[in-house]
């Protein structure tokens, strides 16, 4: 059975001819070739749409658009489909190799986003994973959606070189030389209380009022933690806990406590704008700020999902810091 042209009428380029060269140049469209290798492989335009989900007339434009472009004829409709013709066997070598490379370049992508995708666990106190990254984290997530954080909050310094964590937030200087660390902060500290309780028992206008048992100040403490004792002896307070009328050593109902009116506490200066109301006192009180470090294990340091987070962190944190200063 005699075959027939598919795309149109023969022209004078028709005629046999050298082997045509695919187009190359920022106007080619890949698409084309595409199109073009899957009726080949196909034997067909309707199998050459399944395969790649497209619709016939698409196809069917595409190779008439690259025929033009080569200006030779590339299929003849048969009975039972189409026929390449000598020209499109000659450049099928040259489209597979176009392919191929295509091929390539989006599994290197792949790579390339997989990189940025996976899981990094932080450690943080509970101060710090309650006022501190719910302000640093969502950004992060906006802008990485591949990566998956899981927050580890707790007031022990979690271990980076047993792995019990990716990334640690830590109000000490990191001293394992294992470690990567990056300072990124003094964090103020204030006697504060909230204006409901400074209404009541009058705002304290010198240290020294603090423990003075005539005026019954009430102060929020630790149980086991010494931090605020120390801070009193250092400034020539020699106190116990016993003048601590309130103590816990959880720091979240440590500052549940304050926010309350329940008394006078000792508070990062940056949790007061979560809580309305609580105000600092004593300006003058010398209180040494407390350091912000960021920790990494020098291992992982190199690894591109942690290295992103890491570095969102680094640069977040010093941020809203300044702002809820």
């Amino acid at each position: 059975m005699a075959s027939a042209r598919l795309f149109g009428p023969t022209t004078a380029h028709n005629r046999p001819m050298d082997a045509p060269s695919l187009p190359s140049g920022p106007a080619f469209d890949w698409a084309l070739v595409r199109s073009f290798l899957a009726v080949l492989d196909a034997g067909s335009l309707t199998g050459a749409a399944r395969r790649l989900g497209a619709q016939q007339p698409t196809l069917t434009r595409h190779i008439a658009e690259l025929e033009q472009q080569l200006g030779v004829p590339l299929f003849e409709r048969t009975g039972r489909g189409v026929a390449p013709t000598a020209a499109a066997q000659a450049i099928a070598e040259a489209a597979r190799e176009m392919e191929q490379g295509a091929e390539r370049l989006a599994a290197r992508l792949q790579q390339q986003r997989s990189r940025t995708s996976g899981t990094v666990r932080i450690a943080a106190s509970q101060i710090a994973a309650s006022h501190l990254l719910p302000r640093v984290l969502p950004a992060l997530r906006e802008a990485e959606p591949g990566i998956q954080i899981e927050l580890v909050v707790s007031n022990a310094i979690s271990n980076l070189l047993r792995r019990e964590a990716d990334i640690a937030l830590r109000m000490v200087r990191p001293d394992q030389s294992s470690l990567v660390a990056r300072k990124l902060a003094d964090l103020p500290l204030v006697a504060c209380a909230h204006q409901r309780y400074l209404a009541r028992h009058g705002r304290p206008s010198h240290p020294g009022e603090l423990v003075d048992a005539a005026i019954g100040h009430t102060l929020i403490g630790y149980i086991e933690d010494d931090t605020i004792l120390r801070g009193f002896a250092q400034m020539g307070q020699l106190v116990g806990r016993e003048q601590f009328a309130l103590r816990t050593d959880d720091q979240l109902a440590y500052g549940e406590l304050i926010a309350a009116g329940a008394g006078i506490g000792f508070a990062a200066a940056y949790c007061l704008a979560d809580w309305p109301g609580v105000v600092p006192i004593l300006p003058d009180l010398p209180i040494p700020p407390m350091p912000c470090w960021l920790a990494v294990h020098r291992e992982i340091h190199g690894s591109a999902v942690v290295r992103r987070v890491f570095d969102h962190l680094a640069e977040s944190i010093p941020q809203v810091l300044a702002l809820k200063s």
